[in-house]
């Protein structure tokens, strides 16, 4: 009898461990049933909305405030399962998976605007634009800020920064610079020869990288004493569901990210606004919750992860946003400009500088910090000015 008794006992604690456990899951993946219904809604009510947004002003700021932040609530969770199969998978491959889990999102919502309404041809240099300089100053500004107002001073591998500041610099300069200054275009779009070059040597630079980061030198992106681990809640502890739930959050992305693109070309092309904010628009919703997973991870002395986030950003963007802006473009007929204007130069130029002084001594501190924040305010200027 007691045998028995505490056979009932143990079942019911697993079935009670269970339900809680499915409770915890659906309620961290509620952003799937909200992504559906706002998908649904947008589909068959939204689309007549949106067919003349200056119309009626006020719905359609709230309609945009709506799918802003289902996107970036959606991006949320595709940082936490990326984040927990960093916990499962480790150093340097979970950092990968978040990276290009986000490049994905932010290729597939340039190409959205890109194929929404009148040509917006800078649109996918801005985009890549603000996310060099969200990645390089903005988030790097803070995370050093806050590491180094924490631990004082926290150390890094030189070695890796200094692969990231070498291939990223060296495709910025191809894919962002050199257009400006080529005489085979009138403006800083690419000419055909140029942008098969350019398709070419930003995807193999990027794949030997990636060969490097994860088989040849994978320790140069290690730091010893820091961990990986993930920060996933739910009950979801295999690399399976997180990897099923972190694909199925990438696809509603992905479908609502056409219908964020009308109103960012109303924005811009209809409304007057700056053409710099459509870029900005798509930098925030990609970036913010990578930004706040590095910021939280130089906050727990973890900042050689915080910068393999930040730098592998950039990189990713540069060496992937680029061949697939070129392919669409391409396809589509659509005219695209990749070079930017000087001021914008200057600034990436005086990035580079500050970057290399930062990261060079591999050691760093709130003061490299504040220089890097400081830039990214003149950004913000150079926007609006």
């Amino acid at each position: 009898m007691a045998g028995s008794g505490d056979s009932q006992d143990s079942r019911e604690e697993t079935e009670t461990s269970s339900s809680a456990a499915w409770r915890s899951t659906l309620r961290t993946e509620a952003v799937l049933g909200v992504a559906a219904l706002t998908y649904l809604f947008f589909g068959f009510v939204g689309a007549d909305w949106e067919a003349d947004p200056l119309s009626h002003p006020l719905r359609s700021l709230l309609l945009f405030g709506w799918i802003f932040a289902v996107l970036v609530w959606a991006s949320f969770g595709v940082v936490r399962h990326a984040e927990a199969l960093a916990g499962l998978l480790g150093e340097p491959q979970g950092t990968i998976i978040l990276t290009l889990s986000v490049i994905l999102i932010e290729v597939a919502m340039i190409s959205a605007v890109m194929l929404t309404g009148s040509n917006n041809p800078t649109l996918a240099r801005e985009t890549m634009f603000s996310v060099v300089m969200i990645v390089l100053n903005g988030l790097v500004g803070a995370s050093l800020i806050v590491g180094g107002w924490k631990h004082h001073t926290q150390s890094l591998n030189l070695q890796g920064a200094n692969a990231y500041l070498g291939a990223l610099f060296a495709l910025a300069g191809l894919g962002l610079i050199l257009p400006r200054f080529t005489t085979s275009t009138p403006d800083g779009s690419a000419s055909p020869l140029l942008a098969v070059f350019l398709v070419i040597v930003s995807l193999g630079v990027y794949a030997v990288f990636l060969f490097a980061q994860t088989r040849t030198h994978a320790s140069l992106f290690r730091m010893e004493g820091e961990s990986s681990e993930g920060h996933a809640e739910g009950a979801i502890h295999t690399v399976s569901g997180h990897g099923l739930l972190l694909v199925l959050t990438m696809l509603f992305i992905v479908l609502l990210s056409k219908y964020l693109a009308v109103f960012v070309e109303v924005g811009v092309t209809t409304a007057g606004l700056p053409a710099a904010l459509g870029g900005i628009v798509v930098a925030v919703v990609v970036l913010t919750p990578e930004g706040l997973s590095a910021v939280r991870a130089a906050w727990a002395n973890q900042i050689q992860r915080s910068i393999n986030i930040c730098l592998g950003s950039g990189l990713a963007t540069i060496g992937l946003t680029i061949p697939a802006v070129l392919a669409v473009s391409f396809v589509t007929g659509r005219h695209v400009e990749l070079g930017l204007e000087p001021a914008e130069i200057t600034l990436l130029a005086m990035t580079m500088l500050v970057s290399l002084t930062t990261f060079i001594p591999a050691r760093t501190t709130a003061l490299q910090g504040l220089l890097h924040a400081v830039l990214f305010c003149g950004y913000l200027l150079l926007v609006f000015d």
